[in-house]
């Protein structure tokens, strides 16, 4: 072999290994970049894990602490009206009444009306213990029998417009009045008695007085489930926040489906009233006819001693018997 041949032969394998080398760094390289591109992802997606990560547990922080704040603030109304839920006074009952009269002038009519019962009967010639006993009644019995009538009658018609002065709000928050305004348009067009109770509010809040104190005292004037509701919902949205025309129209809601239900209860007892209303006068009735066919053989009950037990005995065991058929048919709920 010659020396020229050597000469061409060495080119060529220096130029292959030139060749390979640049081949070799072009590979080389592209691993890299590869290396570097996967390294990239696997940084991005671990930030975008833990990023997503803190997003997520923010958010459930947040929620769990809007919980929290809703128990503390149920457990609260629960504590207050537990520590409140007594018997009420009679300035009470007269302010749930809406009668413009003070309890010292109640007592006085109540003294009255008793002993103008005792001098009536005194007069008729009853004896004194049957006297005293139906003045106590009259006096004692009557007027708080009608004061209680008037509560349930008020809190029966306050009732009918609730529900529709809660929609009033939830338009109003919708449209995007303010919860002041709102009010004030219930105080204004509202029907008796929603307006003058949520007046009370409006007029409480122009003084400075809290809405969580307004809704207590308007609690306090008209204590009925569906005003502890609507206390529990505004003062809950106050204190967390939250979506407050949903809430309010879950409880309108729930205030309509509450009187549907009485509807039924009241339909599905009519019978059992009716019955009660008919055994509870049959004695009534039957000595007043009695008294008009043969008054003699019924005068024994007015004019004799034992008679006139005979009558207070039962007077008083139909008593019970109309209380016991009473609690039998009404329905709490």
């Amino acid at each position: 072999m010659d020396q020229s041949t050597l000469i061409v032969i060495g080119i060529a394998f220096t130029a292959a290994l030139a060749v390979a080398g640049v081949a070799y760094a072009f590979i080389a390289a592209g691993g890299d970049a590869a290396k570097a591109n996967k390294r990239v992802a696997a940084a991005s997606r671990g930030t975008t894990g833990r990023v997503a990560g803190k997003t997520a547990d923010s958010v459930g922080e947040s929620t769990a602490k809007r919980r929290r704040q809703v128990q503390d603030t149920l457990k609260e109304i629960e504590r207050k009206q537990a520590h409140e839920n007594t018997r009420p006074t009679l300035a009470a009952m007269l302010q749930q009444a809406d009668w413009a009269i003070d309890p010292k002038k109640f007592l006085i009519i109540t003294a009255g009306l008793g002993m103008a019962a005792v001098l009536l009967f005194f007069i008729l010639g009853y004896e004194w213990y049957i006297a005293l006993g139906i003045g106590f009644a009259v006096g004692a019995g009557l007027p708080r029998w009608f004061l209680g009538y008037s509560i349930k009658r008020r809190k029966k018609s306050f009732l009918k417009e609730f529900a529709n002065a809660i929609d009033v709000i939830v338009r109003g928050v919708k449209s995007g009045l303010p919860l002041n305004e709102c009010l004030k348009i219930i105080a204004h067009e509202s029907s008796e008695p929603v307006a003058p109770e949520f007046k009370n509010i409006v007029e409480g809040l122009k003084v400075g007085v809290t809405l969580e104190d307004g809704l207590k005292r308007m609690y306090e004037r008209m204590p009925v489930a569906e005003v502890n509701f609507f206390q529990i919902v505004l003062t809950i949205q106050q204190k967390t926040g939250g979506n407050l025309s949903e809430a309010l129209g879950n409880l309108s809601g729930v205030l309509r489906d509450r009187k549907r239900l009485q509807g039924k209860i009241q339909a599905l007892s009519s019978e059992a009233k009716a019955s009660a209303g008919i055994i509870g006068s049959l004695p009534m009735i039957v000595m007043t006819l009695v008294y008009l066919t043969t008054p003699d053989y019924i005068a024994l009950l007015f004019t004799e001693r034992f008679g006139n037990f005979l009558l207070l005995c039962s007077v008083t065991w139909m008593g019970v018997g109309i209380l016991v058929m009473k609690k039998m048919i009404n329905f709490k709920f």
